[in-house]
């Protein structure tokens, strides 16, 4: 006898559940709040990016409604962007007084500085003894770059040149990773030493220290580069004070 092709009750597709009048579709919520952590990170990074190049100096108010206005979102992203700023004392929130870019810690750049020639100390020793011929002749062409930066005073691109030349010193010790711990560390100092380079002769003095580690690099004095590296790093920690009285706003003076 045939076999029913009928669906017992049980088998019957059970009825979707409706959906709520004007709720938006499942995947759109999901496709909202990944839209809103883009937005949140676009603004994190260009404000970000602003404090440290000091486009936006301390002390510069930042109004929810003007960043949302400026890029076409919500507040909520907005407010993200802000908390994660906060969190690395880029941003001071003020309850009911607002916004405003921090003032760079004295008492940090002190910390950083001493961190920094600890593990730049490591990255040199090693590039001493292993860096390739290669390696060497990269680090010599981002010092001429730096030179034809300095003659143009192209700050930005002088900036990323210096940080390329400690970057590519990390590498060539085999240490990279040790960059990326620096980089996490010196927030406060990068947005100091952006005051330092519109001052006259300092990115040619900059261009200079840079060469005599390198030139002791070469000759295999690890030491002796070392040495060159900690006067390079301490000239920003024996100039703080010169800078706390030319822009004495700009600083947070939490060290004695």
């Amino acid at each position: 006898m045939a076999a029913s092709l009928e669906k017992t009750p049980s088998e019957k597709a059970k009825p979707r559940k409706p959906r709520a009048r004007n709720s938006p579709p499942r995947s759109s919520a999901t496709r909202q709040s990944g839209q809103a952590t883009r937005n949140s990170e676009i603004v994190y990074r260009d404000l970000r990016d602003a404090i440290i190049n000091v486009t936006l100096p301390p002390g510069t108010p930042l109004a929810e409604k003007e960043l949302t206005e400026k890029y076409g979102i919500s507040r909520t992203p907005v407010r993200e962007a802000i908390l994660r700023l906060a969190e690395e004392r880029l941003v001071d929130v003020v309850p009911k007084s607002g916004t405003f870019v921090a003032r760079i810690p004295v008492s940090e750049l002190h910390e950083a500085i001493v961190a920094r020639k600890a593990l730049e100390e490591v990255c040199v020793r090693e590039a001493t003894a292993r860096a390739s011929k290669s390696q060497l002749m990269t680090l010599h062409a981002v010092i001429q770059r730096e030179r034809e930066l300095a003659e143009t005073g192209d700050e930005q691109a002088f900036h990323e040149a210096d940080n390329a030349f400690h970057s590519g010193i990390a590498s060539a010790g085999g240490y990279p990773g040790i960059w990326n711990m620096i980089e996490k560390i010196r927030v406060q100092v990068e947005r100091y030493r952006r005051l330092t380079l519109p001052m006259e002769g300092r990115m040619e003095m900059v261009v200079s220290e840079h060469a005599a580690v390198l030139e002791a690099i070469e000759q295999g004095d690890a030491d002796a580069a070392v040495a060159e590296m900690n006067n390079h790093l301490n000239k920003l920690q024996i100039d703080i004070g010169t800078f706390q009285d030319l822009w004495p706003d700009y600083f947070l003076f939490d060290k004695d």
